[in-house]
């Protein structure tokens, strides 16, 4: 018996019958099965060497190039996603691998300069969603344009991770959760080191219920998820009411007090227009109605079927948040000339 064999033959013994198993994971392209590992551990592996899992280290999650190296970026948030994920997904006996793969490509799509970035994009298309752009990078745009042909669990996890949006498995329902368990809790952390906020300013029953301190808040929400997720296996992956409503008061607060802070607009502006500079000059067109030639990489233009405006929002929703800010540089600020005497 193979390896992948008998850790298939395992999730079936200790996973409970809600659980996604391996073993009947479907791909877009049929392909060979790997000898050690599961499909779900294979796509984990595909996503973690991915070009744009490794972009995400440079990438803002809520502070524009901040004062420090402690400060989060979206691969931090991601691999906080994931260690929260896993921890639900091993106390409901779910499939903590393919909670790890949907986590570590959630947020494949974020733009640079984090939820700015996205809005911006949304502004000048008139449609951008980072969980469809990450469904979009691993179909279409990693490896020349092969994509990463993950697992369709994967990709449905990835795509109903956010808003309104339900996952067809409980490991994808897991990783709502953890999504916004961990940005209200670290996002909170640094804003606390930042002296944005403290524990003072907290509402009161938020307070009571979650604490005060990055851990105690995770501990205490997770906690919930567990507990009544476990107690009503019908009603899938679920906190109380009040603990549904307490996580979403300290969204609330965290959008009041943090996200939309009076000290970050100035720097959310500047991000904003990054993007939107440069997107408009990407599609600019000339007095005859053409699109300028060699502005947008042949590759963008290639995996956009020739579409300026999508090959625009692909490039730029790539980039890290230092490479806008070089090419925002480098076409719009003027340069300063030097002349040699003859």
């Amino acid at each position: 018996m193979l390896v992948r064999e008998r850790s298939e033959e395992l999730e079936k013994k200790i996973l409970c019958s809600r659980a996604a198993l391996s073993a009947n994971a479907r791909r877009d392209r049929e392909e060979k099965r790997d000898p050690l590992r599961t499909d779900f551990q294979r796509d984990r592996d595909r996503i973690l060497h991915s070009n744009s899992f490794r972009r995400l280290k440079h990438k803002t999650q809520v502070y524009i190039a901040p004062m420090g190296d402690h400060y989060r970026t979206r691969m931090t948030h991601t691999l906080e996603v994931a260690q929260i994920g896993r921890t639900m997904a091993r106390a409901l006996s779910l499939n903590e691998d393919l909670v790890e793969a949907i986590a570590l490509g959630h947020d494949l799509g974020h733009t640079p300069f984090g939820h700015v970035g996205e809005q911006a994009l949304q502004e000048v298309t008139g449609h951008f969603e980072h969980n469809e752009q990450s469904v979009r990078i691993v179909e279409k745009l990693e490896k020349e344009g092969e994509g990463l042909n993950l697992t369709k669990e994967v990709k449905d996890g990835i795509l109903n991770h956010c808003g309104s949006l339900r996952a067809h498995t409980l490991e994808g329902a897991i990783i709502k959760y953890a999504d916004r368990i961990a940005y209200l809790c670290h996002d909170y952390d640094d804003a606390e080191n930042m002296g944005l906020i403290g524990p003072a300013d907290l509402p009161e029953d938020v307070k009571k219920r979650i604490g005060t301190t990055h851990s105690s808040m995770i501990t205490a929400m997770v906690t919930d998820v567990v507990e009544h997720s476990m107690q009503d296996e019908k009603d899938g992956i679920h906190m109380c009411p009040e603990g549904d409503r307490i996580l979403l008061k300290f969204r609330k607060f965290m959008f009041d007090e943090v996200y939309m802070s009076k000290n970050l607009i100035p720097d959310r502006k500047r991000g904003s227009n990054v993007v939107k500079m440069l997107y408009s000059w990407y599609t600019e067109k000339d007095e005859k109605g053409n699109y300028f030639p060699g502005r947008l990489p042949e590759k963008q233009l290639r995996l956009a079927g020739g579409n300026v405006s999508l090959a625009a929002t692909d490039y730029i929703s790539g980039l890290t948040d230092n490479f806008a800010i070089n090419l925002f540089e480098d076409i719009f600020v003027p340069r300063y000339w030097t002349f040699k005497k003859e």
